[in-house]
Order: C-alpha cells, then structure tokens, then sequence
C-alpha cells in the first residue's frame, strides 16, 4: 500500500462507488465520507468498507490523519461548497466530478480559493483517459496533427427526465452538467477555439434557452471544427477527428475507428483497454495521474471558469473573436 498518501473521498454514491474501486486497485488508503444512511448503506453492502457519516467540519476536526489529497463526488449541488470546505481544512490536491459547480461565479469562488491557499484543483472529465484517447494522440502526433474535427453532444430527455423532475436547477444546466463531456473531449483533441460562431434555435420547458445547435469555427491549433446537437431528434454522442491521413471516430466515445486515406473502410483500433474494462473507462488513469502529480492532461480549476464563457456560447448563442 502506498503509505505516502491518503485521500478522502467524499460522496458515496455511484460516482463514489466508482472511485472506490479505483482506490482499491492503486492500493492506496482512503476515508469515505458521507451524510446520508441510505447511500452509506449501500455503498457498505457493495464495498465492505464504511462510510464516516460526518460533516467536513465534523471530520477534519476529529481525525488524527489527515487526508494529502481529496476527491469530491457528491451531489452537483455540493461540488463547489464541498471543495471550498476541504481547502479550507488544508487539503491541497484536490479531485471534483464535473462541472464542479452550477455557474460561473461558483467555479469563481473556487478558483479565487484555490490560489489563496495554494490548491492544485483538477475537474475530473476522464475522457481525455480513455485508452481511445490516448491511441488517438499518438495516431494525431504521427500524423503532424488535426486538421479539423467535428462533434455532437444529442442528449436522450427520455432516459434522464424522470430522474430530475424535482431538480430543475439541474435539467436547466444540463448542458454544463453532461454535454460538456463532449465538448471537452472535442477541443482537448483539436485545440481550445479562437473564432467559433454559436447557432442555437428551439427550447424544451426544463431548457428554454435551446434544443437544438449548430456552430462552426477555428482553435489556436489552427483546425477548424464544426459542431451540432439537437435534443429533439435522434441522435448520439460522437467525436470525428481528421488528420491529413486518416480520419478517426469516436462512436461510442469509448471505443476508437479509423479510416485510411483514399478507402472507405472503416476499421476498429485495437486498444490496451483493460483499465477501461475493469473501471469506469477513463477513470482508473485519470485517478492515477492525479495521485502521482502527472496532470499535464488534467483539467485544471482555472481552464474550467475560463472554458465557462464558451459553454455559454455554445448554448445560448454568439461568437468568439479573440
């Protein structure tokens, strides 16, 4: 057991579950804290490992060991009040689910924190872990870069609306909650945008702002990228990454192809996805390069209130000029 660190891991529901997994594999010490019996329950009955129900305040101030790093995965709501409570107690390498929080003046709040006490906070969207992902760089290195790329980020109402009928804050940033995942997978690949023309038309009763989008643009990478969504029809998740020798798809995000210059065919890359099996894909690596101070490819807090203006764009409309 690597006895140089201890994380507390805070939440634990499915995204808990999920971690503790995790940490058991890397073999590292974790607390698991959490308030609610229900959830405690359970994850006791799936893991055999108890959960601290206490508060932060409560924790931090009754334990004789304290945590060198955290991971926050509770509730959206909580993400952003979670973290400033944890820097707050010394914790300094800090781990939170996406979005880690519901605004731009939450993430703020956090950012502002995080430079006082001298905190590294990484915002966890593991598919820039994928072992798709990775095969895919190398393949765009080897081929002297991207040339264009295209997504779309189509969400399925149906599969998550009962699930939220009674949270409206959430469905209303749905957008920020879920389809950033995409979006953040798109421009990881391809470059962070430098013009982009947002279109949006539409609106459903838990997201009046918009249905459906359409935009197109270039990133600092000098690619150019196009984009669309539209929550009112059918569609899925996709990444298509064009390089001047082949173009690779990401349909399911999970799982990579690739097509050869000058073919049709489209063929399935053979991945070292065994982490991805094993785990939530993604989430093993992720958790890996966080623990070992090997984040040049993490999210940092800072990146994300600064890509919060694009994912305003892209929902409500409007451009980009820099």
């Amino acid at each position: 057991m690597d006895t140089n660190k201890k994380v507390l891991l805070i939440g634990p529901g499915n995204m808990g579950l999920e971690y503790s997994k995790v940490l058991e594999g890397l073999d590292v010490s974790y607390d698991v804290l959490g308030r609610g019996k229900q959830s405690a329950d359970h994850f006791y009955s799936v893991t055999g490992k108890s959960v601290i129900r206490k508060t932060v305040d409560e924790y931090f101030t009754q334990t004789s060991s304290k945590p060198t790093h955290a991971i926050i995965a509770t509730d959206v709501l909580s993400l952003s009040k979670c973290v400033l409570d944890v820097m707050e107690y010394g914790v300094r390498n800090i781990l939170i689910e996406k979005p880690a929080g519901l605004s731009a003046l939450e993430i703020s709040e956090v950012v502002k924190k995080a430079e006082e006490t001298g905190s590294n906070v990484f915002v966890a969207y593991n598919r820039r872990f994928y072992a798709a992902t990775e095969r895919a760089r190398e393949i765009i290195r080897e081929d002297g870069g991207v040339s264009s790329f295209s997504f779309e980020f189509t969400e399925w109402p149906n599969t998550f609306l009962p699930m939220y009928e009674e949270r409206q804050e959430i469905l209303r940033s749905w957008f920020l909650c879920n389809s950033t995942h995409v979006v953040d997978l798109a421009f990881f690949l391809g470059g962070r945008p430098v013009t982009m023309a947002a279109n949006v038309s539409g609106g459903l009763d838990w997201h009046p702002q918009s249905s459906i989008f359409a935009g197109t643009g270039v990133t600092d990478r000098n690619a150019l990228f196009t984009y669309q969504a539209n929550w009112e029809a059918p569609g899925r998740w996709g990444v298509e990454v064009l390089t001047k020798k082949h173009r690779l798809y990401f349909r399911p995000m999970e799982k990579l192809q690739i097509q050869e210059l000058d073919s049709v065919k489209i063929s399935m890359v053979e991945l070292d996805d065994t982490d991805d099996v094993t785990y939530k894909p993604g989430l093993y690596k992720q958790t890996q390069a966080f623990l070992h101070a090997r984040c040049e490819d993490m999210k940092t807090i800072v990146e994300q209130l600064s890509d919060m203006e694009l994912y305003h764009i892209i929902e409500t409309g409007g451009t980009i000029n820099e």
